[in-house]
């Protein structure tokens, strides 16, 4: 062993615990029963009792909770201000200026993969899938743009790009910088996940486009009428769930993006308005010209915010945003946003109903990440920082630094080569998005790139970022049939597999290359 670290059972009983987990995501079972039960194990071999073990895992999961909470809260918060805008039919209003410049099929591929990143980057894929497909999806099938082509723009766009940087939410940047122990780093993973996110896009987006090009027709009505009489998408659904329902993984967005595409018929906005009569014009006026004023400012909005965020990286002497200041000028900006659209279109009412965006935005903020807490605390007890708190040890006490200890142990075996170390995070990363979930695995690609990035001589930030990628690229909803790829393709009405087996090679393709482009940069 070298520099003195001598392991023990606690350290083999940790290691059983995170081989127990992954071994879990290759299954594509859920990984919250056996991060739960490797954490009592731990915490049991560590402190020689079990009522202190129970209480670990309660601990575990609260330690996770104070540290993400800030995320979850920033994720409600988008999510209120997006059912506010769908109140009023903004959300489509955003959107719907796009479909007169889809001339063919090129353009089109083109224009749906750049909408889908745009909202997408700013509410996720999960609800924004829905919104592109109902809004765009037909106009870009009368250019000639073939249903599978649609599908590889959506998934490479909004699945890959926009959630693998998350750059506006941080979620994956928030949860990959924690667990890697330096938590104030979160900015610093989050504008390395930005580029290689880009670069994993465009090299998927150029090689997804090749390998449907044959495909594109000249505009045309008849291409819709076709893709119209085939299944609806109610059936579209039922024969995706049908095929890889039995290995949906631990992951809920992949459930969560299923029930939206299944309410896409009923969006609502003007063709709710359509039928209430002279009632329903009344209120439609005030509505229409809100509707319009929302459509404009919040992409406004949230693009200042943007580059607000960038001009200390641009311009030298602006201030920069601290630790958590970024995701909570984007939670602040959501809420006040929310306000606005809500007072709009409820009036007086609003009083109660913004309340109910809030509510319904925590509520989905849970069902999306819940999941993560557990995990997160069992990755958590492997870090100092937070072993003692989870072990419940007094505070003049040394925590065990168990995941750290253990490869300063193996640091002889382990080769002293960036590339090499990263493409093996970029592996782990993969691994770990098997069972679909894309954002469970952040917490294990997290832990190893703080321990790792010391050993190998490249900085943490740099490989949680390459981590990050592997893992939301393939778990997400690009290369894996059981994530939220299946509403996608759902929506595109293709089947799943297909879709599956063309994005393979070009996200593939693009993940090596964007692993390289860290190396090299940083």
């Amino acid at each position: 062993m070298r520099m003195g670290v001598q392991l023990d059972s606690v350290h083999t009983v940790y290691l059983f615990g995170v081989a127990a987990i992954v071994l879990s995501m290759v299954l594509r079972a859920n990984v919250v029963v056996p991060a739960i039960i490797a954490t009592f194990a731990v915490a049991a071999t560590y402190t020689g009792s079990l009522i202190g073990a129970t209480i670990s895992v309660f601990n575990g999961s609260l330690v996770a909770a104070k540290e993400l909470f800030s995320i979850f809260l920033v994720i409600a918060l988008m999510t209120s201000l997006l059912n506010a805008l769908r109140t009023l039919g903004a959300d489509q209003q955003m959107v719907r200026p796009f479909r007169r410049v889809m001339t063919n099929g090129h353009v089109a591929f083109l224009v749906v993969a750049a909408v889908t990143y745009v909202i997408s980057l700013f509410f996720w894929p999960t609800p924004a899938v829905p919104l592109v497909a109902a809004t765009l999806l037909p106009a870009a099938i009368v250019a000639g743009l073939p249903p599978l082509g649609a599908a590889i723009a959506i998934a490479v766009a909004g699945q890959g790009m926009a959630l693998s940087s998350d750059y506006v939410i941080r979620v994956a940047p928030g949860i990959s910088a924690r667990a890697a122990g330096i938590p104030e780093a979160a900015a610093a993973v989050a504008d390395k996940a930005l580029v290689l996110s880009l670069v994993t896009g465009v090299v998927a987006l150029a090689l997804g486009y090749l390998a449907i090009r044959a495909q594109i027709r000249r505009p045309s009505q008849m291409h819709l009428d076709r893709w119209q009489s085939g299944a609806s998408l109610a059936s579209s659904l039922a024969e995706q769930r049908e095929q890889v329902a039995p290995n949906i993984g631990s992951f809920d967005k992949s459930v969560l993006a299923l029930q939206a595409a299944e309410g896409a018929e009923d969006l609502p906005g003007e063709a709710a308005l359509a039928g209430g009569g002279t009632l329903a014009a009344a209120q439609a006026a005030p509505a229409t010209r809100w509707r319009t004023i929302l459509a404009l400012a919040t992409p406004a909005v949230f693009g200042a915010l943007i580059l607000f965020m960038l001009a200390p990286k641009l311009i030298e002497g602006l201030p920069e945003l601290k630790g958590g200041d970024a995701a909570a000028l984007v939670g602040g900006t959501a809420a006040l946003m929310m306000l606005v659209a809500t007072f709009a279109a409820d009036g007086a009412k609003a009083m109660h109903t913004a309340a109910d965006h809030i509510i319904d935005g925590l509520v989905f903020s849970f069902r999306a990440m819940g999941t993560v807490l557990p995990i997160a605390g069992f990755f958590f007890l492997g870090a100092r920082e937070f072993a003692g708190a989870i072990l419940g040890l007094p505070a003049a006490a040394t925590a065990p630094d168990l995941l750290f200890e253990v490869i300063r142990s193996v640091e002889h075996l382990i080769p002293h080569s960036p590339t090499v170390v990263a493409f093996a995070v970029l592996l782990v990363g993969m691994i770990t998005g098997i069972d679909g979930s894309g954002f469970a695995g952040l917490p294990l690609t997290g832990a190893l790139s703080g321990a790792l990035g010391p050993v190998a001589g490249i900085h943490p930030t740099t490989l949680a970022a390459v981590g990050q990628m592997g893992a939301v690229w393939t778990g997400g909803g690009t290369l894996i049939a059981w994530s939220s790829l299946i509403a996608v393709a759902g929506f595109c009405r293709v089947p799943v597999l297909d879709a599956v087996r063309v994005l393979f090679l070009p996200v593939c393709a693009g993940l090596v290359l964007s692993t390289l482009v860290a190396v090299v940069l940083w």
